[in-house]
């Protein structure tokens, strides 16, 4: 396929990539966003978003000329051939997917679209959207595609460039294969299907990657009960290849920006149909059991009462990589820790000024003056490195309790310092 006019509405971390990496692939993409002051920066190359090679994407794309920001959706789409909604669709009342970013977008453009411009769907978005937004449109001119995204923060960019698979689906099959067609380039292989079948394919994937990992984390709750070793354990399961390795990592729960609204609106929409999906609903809830387990963790380290407790967090963002809060289970696990009397001291790389609950501090060695004990929340590379023989001269008490299983347990260990991991029996770590 040669260069196609593409507009993309949103430059949040989906949006933004999916506008710098299309231009990369040659096409030529107009960017819209509401707020003006974010609009003129990215128009000067300056990228807010913490995400590896996108902002060398974006200015690659200014200096050829293939990649736009402007703030009007309306003026930007008349010439437009296609039309990628890359809006916020946060979880709404009961979980659903709240669709009205999604539905103002619609309702500014529709009379602008020219007649055969695909509108296509690239936020997460229930079953059934795409014949939603047909209605709302009113043109019959107009095709409407689901194209889910499949981007991870921290990754985003190399995961659009190589992906696992493209997936489109319309209920008009030449427009789905247009789309499928702008990611030529990408030696991926195309799922090209209905509307439908694409946009539950987004929910399905990602609420198995949630299940995957409750699943994780109550095994390795199960190993410190039974003297097992999780990392033997998920070693020994990883092997298999209906199985694999990724997302067998326990840890405080998962959170971000995709997994907890999918797998509540996935609930929703299952119940709207009549289903009970009891096994994702038990995942939620083992997600949510699993931050109290990690808070019951810390407060047995501190004698019992986390009250008056000084408590050092290392890692905030929800995952490494990135500098995202949204649903983080170390903002869980640190209110949580407040709401029981606990006095926090936080660091992360990539997240400074002020939150509740907490002070946040520019060096992870200030976490520990006077700390009773030291957690790892976010898997971030630098705690590897830390000194823990310094650390351990810092602090009041002596516990560090590693919720990634991140650290060299010797290292933590041969400080004089006791480690707890998630999982991971301390006599078994001490033969090694």
């Amino acid at each position: 396929m040669g260069s196609a006019r593409i507009v993309v509405i949103g430059t949040g971390y989906v949006g933004l990539t999916t506008g710098a990496c299309l231009a990369s692939l040659g096409h030529q993409v107009t960017c819209v966003d509401v707020d003006g002051a974010k609009v003129a920066r990215l128009a000067a190359g300056q990228v807010d978003i913490l995400e590896p090679g996108l902002e060398e994407l974006v200015a690659r794309g200014l200096a050829t000329g293939r990649l736009h920001f402007v703030l009007s959706s309306r003026s930007a789409v008349v010439e437009a051939e296609g039309v990628f909604l890359c809006v916020p669709t946060p979880m709404g009342a009961g979980g659903a997917a709240d669709l009205r970013a999604v539905e103002a977008v619609i309702d500014e453009i529709s009379g602008s679209l020219p007649a055969g411009c695909a509108v296509i769907t690239k936020s997460t978005v229930p079953v059934g959207t795409a014949q939603r937004i047909r209605a709302l449109l009113g043109r019959g001119d107009v095709p409407v595609v689901a194209n889910p995204e499949f981007l991870r923060e921290g990754t985003a960019v190399s995961d659009f460039l190589n992906p696992d698979r493209i997936v489109v689906g319309s209920d008009e099959e030449h427009a789905a294969r247009w789309v499928a067609e702008l990611y030529t380039d990408l030696a991926a292989p195309s799922v090209v299907t209905d509307a439908a079948s694409a946009e539950l394919v987004k929910y399905a994937a990602n609420c198995f990657l949630a299940m995957k990992l409750s699943y994780v984390n109550a095994v390795a709750e199960l190993c410190e009960r039974l003297g097992a070793d999780i990392e033997s354990v998920t070693e020994g399961m990883g092997y298999d290849r209906r199985i694999g390795r990724s997302f067998l990592k326990p840890g405080p729960g998962w959170g971000g920006s995709c997994l907890p609204k999918d797998t509540h609106a996935l609930v929703q929409v299952a119940e709207s149909v009549g289903f009970d999906f009891s096994l994702l609903s038990a995942a939620i809830g083992e997600n949510i059991a699993q931050r109290d387990r990690i808070v019951a963790k810390i407060a047995g380290t501190v004698g019992g009462s986390l009250t008056g407790a000084r408590v050092g967090v290392l890692g905030l963002a929800f995952k490494a990589g990135t500098n995202d809060l949204r649903d983080s289970p170390a903002l869980s696990v640190t209110a949580m820790l407040a709401a029981h009397g606990a006095e926090v001291t936080a660091y992360d790389p990539a997240v400074g000024g002020e939150l509740p609950g907490m002070r946040i501090v520019d060096d992870p060695y200030q976490t520990a003056k006077g700390a009773d004990a030291i957690v790892v929340l976010t898997e971030w590379d630098e705690f590897c490195r830390l000194d823990w023989t310094y650390i351990a001269d810092l602090m009041h008490g002596d516990s560090v309790v590693d919720t990634r299983n991140l650290l060299d347990p010797q290292a933590v260990l041969g400080a004089g310092l006791t480690w707890l991991g998630l999982g991971r029996p301390r006599a078994r770590v001490l033969a090694r």
